[in-house]
């Protein structure tokens, strides 16, 4: 009997075991991740909060100085024309009177350069100190190698020198930074041209123009070109859209300041002035005339000075802004 109680009782166990492991068994089944029940609602992503605007900072806009301090930095050494600046920041000029080129040294004695009896005009220096410039009797492109005391011809313009009133040769150049060329009035025949450096191609900007002298590139390639004859200032942009700005007597010389105005000088006897003109206000400051006869060169250098000379007056003023 007890053999058969300890056998029922061995089945008993192992049944409630099988049972309790079947039970384990169903409850980790139960247990188990599943997939999310899907009620037939599309579930709705979460809506992120929109980042909070921030204002836009305004540009301060440039304003041209107020005033300037003027100071004579050449008196009665030449007659200087048309003006640059070479590699050292020494300031050049021509001049058509005495037929030289001349440097300006920091301690004011002068150096000639070059002696040109075909009256040279017009000139800017190259990145390698080569000058450029324009020689009025002959009415051609010259340039100067550094070191070099003989120029060379580069081109000659289609245009021709006379002692008629407003047929004098080439006058003034500019050199467009962006496009390495050249900007020449073929003075005689009212023509521009942008031209390469080594004068092999000739390109036509504007025609009809009275007499185009001293010229001028913008920062955006926009080419403002001084007519003497015409009392006017020619705005060419770079689609090729030609503007006459009239209103002026005989502006010989123009550059851009960097603040929207262009600066020109007037040789009029009854205006011999040193001017800021805004083309967009069309407003007209005379910034001196005091100084002047008849000036006929401007230039500005990298610190934002500004100068201007004079061939009769025998001068170059230096203008120093006041902010």
């Amino acid at each position: 009997m007890l053999r058969h109680i300890h056998q029922r009782s061995d089945a008993v166990i192992m049944r409630m075991f099988v049972g309790s492991l079947l039970c384990m068994l169903a409850a980790c089944t139960s247990a188990s991740p599943t997939g999310p029940t899907h009620t037939g609602t599309s579930p709705t992503a979460a809506t992120a909060p929109s980042p909070t605007p921030r204002p836009t900072p305004t540009p301060k806009t440039r304003v041209a100085p107020s005033h300037y301090t003027a100071q004579v930095i050449l008196r009665g050494k030449g007659h200087p024309d048309d003006l640059a600046q070479d590699r050292q920041g020494h300031l050049l000029f021509s001049d058509d009177t005495t037929g030289t080129i001349d440097r300006l040294n920091s301690d004011g004695s002068v150096t000639i350069l070059l002696r040109d009896p075909a009256g040279p005009e017009g000139l800017v220096v190259l990145a390698d100190g080569t000058i450029m410039f324009g020689e009025q009797t002959t009415n051609r492109i010259m340039k100067l190698a550094p070191g070099s005391q003989t120029a060379t011809v580069v081109r000659d313009l289609p245009g021709h020198d006379s002692q008629a009133t407003c047929k004098h040769g080439v006058d003034g150049i500019a050199l467009d930074p962006k496009t390495n060329t050249l900007i020449v009035p073929d003075s005689p025949i009212g023509n521009v041209y942008r031209m390469s450096l080594d004068g092999k191609t000739l390109h036509l900007l504007a025609a009809g123009i009275s007499r185009p002298v001293g010229a001028s590139v913008d920062s955006n390639g926009t080419v403002f070109v001084a007519d003497e004859c015409g009392g006017a200032i020619w705005k060419i942009t770079p689609s090729g859209m030609v503007t006459r700005i009239g209103g002026f007597a005989m502006p010989d010389d123009i550059i851009p300041d960097g603040y929207g105005n262009l600066l020109v000088v007037d040789l009029a006897q009854a205006v011999h002035a040193f001017i800021r003109f805004n083309p967009a206000s069309g407003k007209k400051e005379i910034l001196d005339s005091q100084r002047y006869i008849e000036p006929q060169g401007i230039l500005s250098d990298s610190s934002g000075h500004i100068y201007v000379s004079d061939d009769a007056a025998n001068v170059i003023v230096k203008y120093t802004p006041i902010p």
